[in-house]
Order: structure tokens, then sequence, then C-alpha cells
């Protein structure tokens, strides 16, 4: 088999790869911008195309790339011009290869038009393939194969050779296969690739006949290319390459036809961490490609997709957090700063005060005991409402909390507003105080106007005065989710002078006529946090006629709310 010539500046991390001897070079092939675009519904412009060229072969550092077929179209041929213009200037052309076929000189001619120097040849690996499609005999298959791969060495192409359909071939006519390698060794072909077109092989499968082939021809550089659809395909990568192979062909994400092609993050970490073998990928940017090929390709990718998926370094249980707390007692090599992530641990029903720990220490937060319980209490009781709870919300949290009396003199029990179209909305309240609980309800301009006035009657109804809205405003975390939390700070301004005089043998704390304090509730809901923080006004309010003081701590409050991080509006 003849050599191919590689880019001598960007595969200084072979060398490191290959520092043990007992460590042999694993050659990985992308073929996201080929075979990962026929993911149905996915097409990239010549300009992402390019983009994804740079990332896979300079930021990445994968052996090679295929990144087109022949005479597909105008488009394919304008990116394929484009990646080797590139290419040629960053001296990697050798490295970008493009998938042709047995007809004469067609392929071979586009090939050279687009820039090319690489041919990808594609050709039947089993004799029902060259037989019931094509149409031919295995010997005028064989020779259509010769004409081509001849003509593409006079037009100096390096040509590679891909056998369609191999795992059904050499399982079912070896006969057929060996006297296609028989050939191709002739015509000095420089890689064979494995195909498992349908993805039908287990790890076993590929370890015997990978074997075969490598054991019957270990000259000859064979690849592994795979496929997803029993979800066996990293598996079947590992097996291949302890079976002999040279290389494995992956694409980012795993895109590809049906259930896709090989993971490329997964195929890497699992050979570096699972087999004596090593590649020359840079880890620690493979999530920002998978990121960049999820938005190129509008293919979302699964939170849970295995090293670069957005919940696979997330902790959810308090236990977990809290052993990493102790000695990382649940990491893995599997770290997220090795594939460029972090860590995150999730705030929710099975938060523990580890896992809120870690989360506050990331924002720069300290909490008191007491307030910190507080905040983790009304994360679970979100999260049995089954309400997100992100980082992003947790000022938010902490300022609902820290501003919610202790003792609840005053509380809304029920609530229900109505709005539809064509009709006034309609509320109705239950307001409890001091045992006694005082029904009411209204008509408003709004959901939270008939709420207002429903609540205005069943206060007065139990003495407590409702001072006047004076400001009203909403904030929601970056991000833009549906189902944020979202902050709602109301202002409130009293309406008549406070007499003077004595309550409880202390002075009165009434406010004066004219003066303004705020609220603030937080839900995942805009009416149901504006009704959180008009709770607590109520109870300021009949907190301050009596006079009576909250049970935190002052210090603590002030060091809590001075550690609170202060949010654009």
């Amino acid at each position: 088999m003849t050599a191919v010539p590689k880019h001598d500046s960007s595969r200084a991390r072979k060398s490191k790869a290959d520092e043990s001897t007992e460590h042999r070079h694993v050659a990985i092939m992308d073929t996201t911008l080929r075979d990962g675009e026929q993911t149905p519904n996915v097409s990239y412009t010549p300009a992402e195309k390019l983009q994804l060229a740079r990332m896979l072969l300079i930021d990445v550092e994968v052996d090679r790339i295929e990144m087109a077929s022949t005479r597909v179209s105008a488009g394919e041929l304008e990116a394929a011009q484009t990646i080797t213009k590139w290419a040629r200037k960053e001296r990697l052309i050798q490295r970008v290869e493009m998938l042709g076929y047995t007809d004469g000189k067609k392929s071979v001619d586009w090939i050279c038009g687009a820039g090319g120097k690489v041919l990808n040849l594609l050709t039947k690996g089993s004799e029902r393939h060259c037989l019931e499609q094509l149409g031919l005999s295995p010997e005028e298959h064989r020779a259509k194969i010769s004409e081509t791969i001849r003509y593409a060495r006079r037009k100096r192409l390096t040509v590679n050779v891909y056998l369609e359909d191999w795992s059904s071939g050499v399982r079912d006519s070896f006969d057929y296969v060996f006297a296609m390698v028989q050939a191709l060794r002739e015509l000095r072909v420089a890689r064979v690739y494995l195909a498992d077109t349908l993805g039908t092989f287990s790890p076993g499968d590929v370890q015997r006949y990978v074997g075969l082939m490598t054991a019957t021809w270990p000259a000859v550089d064979f690849e592994y290319h795979g496929h997803n659809d029993y979800g066996l395909a990293t598996a079947n990568c590992l097996a291949a390459i302890q079976a002999g192979a040279r290389g494995v062909h992956t694409s980012v994400n795993g895109m590809g036809e049906r259930a896709g092609n090989t993971s490329l993050a997964e195929v890497v970490a699992a050979l570096h961490d699972h087999s004596e073998a090593r590649t020359a990928i840079r880890e620690d940017r493979l999530t920002a490609l998978a990121s960049m090929v999820e938005t190129f390709s509008g293919k979302e990718l699964a939170a849970n997709t295995p090293i670069v998926g957005r919940d696979v370094y997330t902790q959810t249980a308090g236990i977990h957090a809290d052993g990493d707390a102790k000695g990382d007692l649940y990491a893995t090599r599997l770290a997220p700063i090795r594939f460029g992530g972090a860590r995150r641990y999730a705030l929710g029903k099975l938060s523990g005060k580890a896992s809120l720990d870690h989360n506050l220490e990331a924002m720069g937060i300290a909490l008191p005991d007491v307030d910190r319980d507080l905040v983790l209490a009304r994360i679970v009781e979100l999260g049995d409402k089954k309400h997100i709870v992100t980082p992003d919300d947790l000022p938010y949290l902490i300022a609902d909390v820290l501003k919610t009396p202790e003792d609840q003199l005053v509380k809304i029990e029920r609530y229900r507003v109505d709005v539809a179209s064509g009709e006034a909305p309609q509320a109705q309240v239950s307001l409890a105080y001091k045992g006694i609980i005082e029904k009411a309800e209204a008509s408003g301009d709004g959901g939270y106007d008939a709420f207002m006035n429903a609540l205005k009657k069943a206060a007065k109804a139990l003495s407590i005065e409702v001072p006047i809205l004076a400001d009203y405003r909403v904030r929601i975390p970056p991000g833009g989710r549906t189902g944020a939390l979202v902050e709602t700070t109301i202002t409130w301004r009293i309406e008549e002078q406070a007499p003077s005089g004595k309550t409880s043998g202390r002075p009165s704390a009434r406010r004066k006529a004219g003066e303004t304090f705020s609220t603030l509730g937080v839900d995942s809901d805009q009416l149901a946090a504006a009704i959180i923080a008009t709770e607590k006004m109520l109870n300021a309010v009949v907190t301050r006629r009596s006079g009576t003081k909250s049970k935190r701590a002052a210090p603590a409050r002030r060091r809590a709310s001075d550690a609170r991080p202060r949010s654009g509006g």
C-alpha cells in the first residue's frame, strides 16, 4: 500500500500520543461533512463546511476528513472548492477526502475540478449488492474498479476504497471479498475501508471478521466504518482496533443516516481509556466542536449524550455533591475539564446542602447556615412542583427567601384567577389572619388587578390596610427559558398618615404616609410570583402594626444581604 503524505506541523501531537512504545497510533477519519450530512433534514452551506473543516483538522486535529460526494450538486462542488483552496494554503490537502464512484472518468474529473487530491472509491463489498444493485458479475465490477483507479492514478490522486456492505459480504461470501481485496492489493490502493453499512455487527462479529481481514492481509491498511443501529458503534470500533484495524471512521455527535455513525467524542474517550491505542485528537476541543455541529445542523444534542451532553457532568443527588466536596469521591477519568466542559451541581428536590454549597461557592456567595437552610427548603419545594431550578435562578431565590417573614401572620390560603378573551378577568381569594378566613371575589382590568380587588375586600374585612401599588417590575434569568423562574418586585406606598403612640410597650413601627417599601416574589409563573410578593406585603403591614420582629438574627440578615449578587434590571 502507498503511504499518504501528512501535514508536519499539525501532527505534533502524534508524537506525544506515541510517547510510550506500547501505544500504537489509531487514525481517525471523520466523515461529518459527507456521511454525517446524510442525516435527515441536514445540509451545510459552503461557509459552514469550511468552518467545520477548520475545526476538525486544525483545532481538534483529526487525521483526515471526508467532505463531499462527487456529482451531487453545484453547492457540493462549491463547498469542495472552498475547502480545497483553504487546505492547499494550509498544506492539508492530502488530509481532505471525497467519495467517488466506479464511473470511469466522471468522479475522478469531478474531484480534480474541485481541487481535491484523494478519492474514496465506493465499491461493493458483498456479492449480493454487486449482482442485485449493480447488475454486474464480480469480474465486471472489478474491471470497472480497475478502470477508475488507473485513471485516478494518471490524474495523481491518492485512492482509498470503501467495501460497501462488507459486513454482509465477509460473513456470507468471503470468496467474493477475498478476490476483491486481492485485486485492490495489485492496484496499490492506500487504504481499504471495511463498512458495516447497515450497522448489523456486534463487537464479537467485528472482532472475528476484522481479525480475519488483518490476519489474511497483514500489510493492508484496513479501517473500520461503523453505524449505530444497535447502539454498538463505539464498542464495535474498540473491537476493530483490538482486531488490528489501523483506523476508524467517526462523525461529530454521531450524525448520519438512520441511527447515525460512530460518535467522534465517544470513540476517542473509549480508545484512550479502554485500550492501549492512542489518537492525535485534542480532547479539550470536543465539546466546542459538538456545539458547533449542533448549531449548524439544527439537530439538538441530547442532554445525556456521553462526553459532550450538557447534563453528563451534572450531579443531581446531594450525596454525590457531598462526596465530591469530601475528596472527589464520584470523580472518574471522564473529567469535564478534559473535554472542555465543567462540573455542575443540579438544584432540585434531590439536592442537598453540598449541591447548594457548590453553586454558592461558584457565585462567590457566603450564607449563614440558617439562611442557607431556608434557601435549600425553597429549592426542594420548587422541585416537588416540577419547577427547574438553575444556578441562574439562585440569586432570585436567595433574595426571595431572605425577605420572607419567618412568622407568617397573614396567609393567602387559596386564589383563583380566570382570564378569557372578550370577558373581564375574575378572581377569588381566601385570606387567613388570626385564625379567621375571609373570602372575596372581584373583577378587574387584568388578572392581577382582579386579584388585588378581591384581596382588598378580604383584607378590609380583617382590618388590614392595603397600601397603594407604586411600581411593579419583573425579571427572568438570562437564557429565555419559558419555564424559567420569574422574579417580581412590587413597590408599595403607604396611603394614610400613621398615628403616633406606643404598641405593646414599644414605639409604633408603622410607616408614614407617602413612604414606600418593596416586596419580592419568585416562581416559575409570573402571576404566582406577584401573589407571593403581595402576601409578603400583607405580612409586612401587620408586622409593623403589631411591632413584632423577625426571629432571624440581624447580623446574619446583613451578611446574607451583602453577599447577594447584584443583577441588572
